[in-house]
């Protein structure tokens, strides 16, 4: 028989049962309230919890060098600030009150702009406001400045105990300071938007595209959850070459500060590809400093002067109205055109008389020049600016540098009957054919005297090569012909002779060099004043020399620019030496010596070598062609260093002494050592060094064999 008794448990059971079910009702009931009446509070609630599609921004990319230098880079930059919540509680407000003087301090040797009593003062202002953001510095810090500021007392604490925490931002640097500044362009930092050079023109590039997120309040901390990565934007190469920027950028800097220039434009062009290798544009500011403040190589359009008359000649030449055996009568120096007198730089000193059409370029001749083309094109006009536009010194060249405007060369008008040109004066064509009356920016007129270079081929400027992610070529930049052939190719050997007697035996002299056959064209113009005209107060002028280098086997092309106020005034005496600077400069990096060629064959004296890793001096010493003798062994390309003493013998042999160092606990002995192996040992050993003077090590400050402990500093003093 079971045991079970129905009529005792069936009560129970539907006791339970009826229970859960008005639990569950009570449960359904209290949901439908939460999500019906209390729906807008509990939203509120979760708002204050959780952050929704927070935008996270990515790397901007890199800005390279043509051999993958760092030109320009996104680095991180820190605002720091303290949580003074965090701080108060009873142990840590009298902490807090004891290192405040402490924590004053160290933030005066950070920054010393600001008093340790002014720092005291800021910090007391917030700690009683009880803020929870508080500024330490108003502005952004580098990562070394936030470390330091991280070693402070308190601040050292984890956040939720110091109170110390910053906000981290990508910042943009140049790694060459003001190097080609205004090519490879600037950056708002605040609002991290792109403001000219090359930044603004390839922004969607580089800027890459921002990732979403969203956080979630987790014991009392938001954790953020990526919905979406960011995706870092991409590098790109440039064909600036930092070692000829430099050079470039040197070259021109002397001659403006020497002379007292106003503007100075400095361009070097790869031949074969139209690669830009340096671009330098300095203005001079108020406090008599030269910056790159605008681009003036491509966006100002002033009238070229003479280096446009290597143009003229060609059109003659290429068109067969003349010939280089031609002779022109340029007079006394003076020579009137309907109504207006055109003159040579020398009609002071009695002119040039009669001359043949190579030597109205070597001495840069106005009355020449224009006389060649106004007998020849008066009555079409038209047909000389045809000619004009054929050598492409008209065309746009769409560089991507914004504030880049293509030449403005006028074509000639005719009004409806076709009778009278309404654009167009007698005294147009002559002053055209000399450099007035257009406007043509540097980079297009470099580009003209490259494509005489290059055999008559004309090629775009490239300032980028190619754009690179994750280390991966994406996409490349080949370079662009604009014109196949801009003259006839006995145009241009004709032209190319004539330019390279310019220098060899004309006014552009100072632009040669001993080494090396230079062809190129001076230019000085008198700069108008707008509706001022020429003639109002003191004259400017524009100072110019464009050409290339070698001569007959050219490898770069070059244009130096200057604008200066007042006599004296010579683009062959002034951006002729720039040019001379740069091309010289350029040939010589080119150079490969051996070292045995740093060795004086004349001299008898044995070179001083200095204390440290005399490996290293013996592979020098043999390379150099001495023997210098050794009582040990090693090679200094898979070698660690061997660290001894050099002695000289009766002023012949140079012995190399291996000695032990000691213990790694004690100071090792660096008299005689030069800086970079007496820094080498000290700090392999844990301590720090400050270096006084150069030279050799005559004095440390801790003594050899003295007890060392990591952290210590050592002073060296060099002679």
């Amino acid at each position: 028989m079971s045991k079970f008794d129905s009529k005792k448990a069936m009560p129970r059971f539907s006791f339970i049962a009826i229970l859960m079910t008005l639990i569950a009702v009570a449960v359904l009931g209290k949901t439908m309230y939460i999500m019906t009446a209390k729906h807008d509070f509990w939203m509120q609630v979760a708002d204050r919890v959780k952050v929704d599609s927070l935008s996270t921004p990515p790397v901007r990319g890199n800005i390279l060098s043509c051999d993958g230098q760092l030109m320009a880079s996104s680095l991180p930059q820190y605002k720091l600030f303290v949580d003074f919540r965090a701080i108060h509680t009873a142990d840590k407000d009298s902490l807090f009150e004891v290192k405040l003087d402490s924590i004053c301090d160290g933030l005066n040797a950070i920054f010393p702009e600001r008093s340790a009593a002014e720092f005291k003062e800021h910090l007391l202002e917030g700690y009683q406001k009880q803020k929870a953001h508080w500024p330490i510095w108003p502005r952004r810090v580098n990562y070394s400045t936030y470390s330091e500021v991280k070693r402070l007392p308190i601040f050292c604490l984890k956040k939720n105990r110091g109170g110390f925490h910053a906000e981290e931002f990508n910042a943009r640097k140049q790694a060459y300071g003001s190097l080609a500044l205004r090519t490879i362009g600037k950056m708002f930092g605040e609002i991290d938007s792109a403001q000219c050079g090359l930044e603004l023109s390839y922004d969607s590039l580089l800027r890459g595209e921002n990732g979403i997120s969203h956080g979630k309040k987790v014991l009392n901390k938001f954790l953020y959850l990526t919905d979406r990565a960011p995706v870092d934007g991409a590098d790109i190469v440039t064909t600036i070459d930092v070692s000829m920027q430099d050079l470039a950028e040197r070259a021109l800097l002397n001659e403006l500060y020497k002379i007292n220039a106003n503007v100075g434009v400095a361009i070097v062009m790869e031949v074969k590809t139209g690669d830009v290798k340096a671009i330098v544009n300095m203005t001079k500011c108020a406090d008599g400093t030269y910056n790159e403040i605008k681009n003036h190589a491509v966006s100002d359009l002033l009238e070229p002067g003479s280096v446009f008359k290597t143009a003229s000649i060609m059109v003659a030449l290429d068109d067969g109205v003349v010939d280089t055996t031609a002779y022109v009568d340029t007079g006394c120096g003076v020579w009137p055109m309907y109504g207006r007198e055109m003159k040579d730089h020398n009609w002071r000193r009695g002119g040039y008389g009669m001359l043949k059409l190579p030597q109205t370029l070597w001495v840069s001749s106005n009355i020449g020049v224009s006389r060649i083309i106004d007998d020849h094109y008066h009555n079409t006009p038209e047909k000389y600016v045809e000619g004009i536009r054929r050598l492409g010194l008209a065309d746009d060249l769409h560089l991507p540098i914004p504030g880049y405007s293509p030449a403005r060369i006028r074509m000639p008008k005719k009004d409806s009957r076709g009778k009278q040109y309404v654009n167009w004066s007698k005294t147009t064509l002559p002053w055209m054919s000399i450099g007035y009356e257009t406007q043509v920016p540097p980079i297009s007129t470099l580009t003209f005297y490259n494509a005489i270079a290059n055999g008559g081929k004309m090629m775009r400027p490239r300032f980028v090569k190619e754009v690179r992610k994750n280390g991966q070529v994406v996409e490349t930049f080949a370079p662009v012909v604009m014109r196949e052939q801009i003259a006839q190719p006995t145009t241009i050997k004709k032209i190319t002779h004539i330019l390279e007697q310019v220098v060899s035996v004309g006014l552009g002299k100072k632009a040669g060099s001993p080494s090396f056959l230079v062809a190129g064209k001076t230019g000085t113009a008198q700069i108008s004043k707008g509706a001022a005209g020429y003639k109002s107060g003191q004259m400017n002028y524009l100072l110019s020399f464009a050409g290339f280098f070698p001569a007959y086997e050219p490898r770069y092309s070059c244009i130096v620019c200057i604008q200066k106020s007042g006599l004296p005034a010579s683009g062959g005496g002034m951006s002729g030496v720039v040019f001379h600077d740069i091309a010289e400069g350029i040939m010589a990096q080119s150079l490969k010596l051996e070292a045995i060629d740093a060795r004086d064959s004349l001299s008898i004296l044995i070179p001083q070598v200095k204390n440290g890793n005399i490996l290293a001096a013996d592979y020098v010493l043999t390379h150099l062609g001495f023997e210098p003798r050794a009582d040990w062994t090693g090679s200094y390309a898979n070698g660690n260093p061997i660290w001894g003493r050099a002695t000289e013998t009766n002023g012949k042999t140079i012995n190399l002494q291996r000695e032990p160092l000691g213990e790694h606990s004690q100071m090792p002995d660096v008299h005689g050592m030069g800086a970079r192996d007496a820094v080498y040992l000290i700090e392999s050993r844990g301590l720090k060094v400050k270096l006084h003077g150069r030279g050799k090590v005559v004095e440390q400050s801790i003594g050899p064999g003295s007890k060392i402990a990591k952290g210590m500093t050592c002073v060296l003093r060099l002679a």
